[in-house]
């Protein structure tokens, strides 16, 4: 890997030049976060029934007694082995954030429409401990645009991420946030698709300081499931 190289002070100098625009970004990140808050919010009507290892709950039930509710609308449908990998690596990192958000009135899930049994089986291989709930038989992940019927696919496009998406196919992955007020009643208050779902993906955050950044050839394709990594890892000095 050929790079530039140059003295500790023009690296100063070319690094505060950085900074200005990093700043500048941090900036542009708290004022569309700012804006995301600001966003109306669409009550939830629909009574939507989950299986979970409770048994039947509803969205509301889901919150676990906290006004704030994310949730991974995460790729796996009835009869897959396995989950997506994307998705599987967005949610390695949840269970180490659950105990922060937990500890500041916000609950987040995993909603998928595979079956209960088949969920449980895959999470239990991965060693995930994050709450995962089925949608099976139900209408929701097909209501947030993150499933989607055969007859929609075979159009040759489908209506995802807030407009006409050329890819299709039955599944694609989403992050939704709601809110529940005293009364109990529920809000749909954001969703984020396509890139967005970065949010959730911190190994990237940390890859974008890495000197070769993603190193990515096409999209994720370098992604595995965390128990399907070839040992040492491309790289490693051993």
């Amino acid at each position: 890997m050929q790079h530039a190289v140059a003295s500790r002070d023009d690296w100063l100098t070319a690094r505060r030049v950085l900074l200005k625009a990093e700043k500048e970004l941090t900036h542009l990140h708290d004022k569309v976060a700012r804006e995301r808050r600001a966003l109306p919010w669409v009550r939830i009507d629909k009574e939507y029934v989950f299986d979970t290892l409770d048994g039947p709950r509803t969205l509301a039930d889901l919150f676990d007694g906290r006004s704030q509710l994310l949730v991974q609308h995460f790729m796996f449908a009835p009869g897959w082995k396995q989950g997506c990998p994307s998705c599987s690596f967005m949610a390695d990192h949840t269970d180490g954030m659950n105990m922060h958000l937990a500890n500041h009135d916000v609950t987040m899930i995993a909603v998928s429409r595979a079956p209960l049994v088949e969920i449980e089986r895959f999470r239990n291989r991965m060693g995930w401990q994050f709450r995962w709930v089925s949608s099976n038989g139900n209408p929701f992940n097909y209501d947030f645009r993150v499933s989607f019927t055969s007859e929609e696919v075979a159009t040759g496009h489908i209506d995802y991420n807030f407009g006409e998406w050329r890819e299709t196919g039955e599944e694609w992955p989403g992050v939704s946030a709601f809110f529940k007020d005293e009364a109990g009643n529920v809000f749909h208050t954001y969703s984020a698709f396509g890139r967005g779902v970065e949010v959730m993906m911190g190994t990237y955050a940390m890859l974008d300081l890495a000197p070769k950044g993603r190193n990515e050839a096409e999209g994720m394709d370098w992604v595995r499931h965390h128990d399907r990594y070839v040992q040492p890892p491309r790289g490693a000095v051993e």
